[in-house]
C-alpha cells in the first residue's frame, strides 16, 4: 500500500524482548537445576545472560535512535487526550462499564469527545466530569475515578 509505514523497530524491539523473557526462563531453570555448589548448567546460564544483555543494549539503542531521539511535546498534548476515546475509563467506576462503553462508542460514531456525550447521556455536574476525566488523576496510584488502590 502506498504511504504505508511499517513499525519494524518497535516490532523488533518486541521481538528481543520475547528472546530476552526465554533467555530468562532458561536462566531460571539452571539455577533450579544446579547442585551445592557446582552447577553444570552454568555455561547455558551464562550464555543466555551474555546474549540477552547484548540484545538488549543493542535495541534499546536503536529505538532510542530510530523512535525517541527528536521528539518533541507539543500544545497539542492535552487536547488529543480530551479528544481520545480511552479518557472514557474514568466514567466507568461511576456510571458502569456497559454506559462508558456506550458513550465512547457514540463519541467515536459522531467524533465528539467523551465529555460531550457524557454531558448529554448522565446527569453528572461539570465539576463531576471533570473529577473523572481528568488524566493526570488517572495516572496516580490511588487517585482519580474513585477507584481504590490498595
Amino acid at each position: 500500500m502506498p504511504g504505508k509505514v511499517n513499525p519494524v523497530i518497535v516490532e523488533s524491539l518486541l521481538m528481543v524482548c520475547a528472546q530476552v523473557i526465554g533467555n530468562h526462563t532458561t536462566i531460571t531453570i539452571c539455577g533450579q537445576w544446579g547442585n551445592f555448589e557446582l552447577n553444570v548448567m552454568m555455561p547455558v546460564a551464562a550464555y543466555n545472560l551474555l546474549q540477552s544483555i547484548e540484545l538488549l543494549a543493542k535495541a534499546s539503542e536503536n529505538f532510542a535512535r530510530q523512535c525517541v531521539d527528536g521528539l518533541k511535546a507539543t500544545e497539542r498534548g492535552p487536547e488529543m487526550v480530551e479528544k481520545g476515546l480511552a479518557i472514557c475509563t474514568g466514567l466507568a467506576p461511576r456510571i458502569g462499564y456497559d454506559a462508558a462503553a456506550e458513550i465512547s462508542k457514540e463519541a467515536f460514531r459522531t467524533g465528539r469527545t467523551i465529555r460531550e456525550v457524557a454531558r448529554e447521556r448522565t446527569n453528572l455536574t461539570e465539576e463531576e466530569l471533570d473529577e473523572l476525566l481528568d488524566p493526570v488523576a488517572m495516572t496516580e496510584p490511588g487517585l482519580g475515578s474513585g477507584v481504590a488502590v490498595g
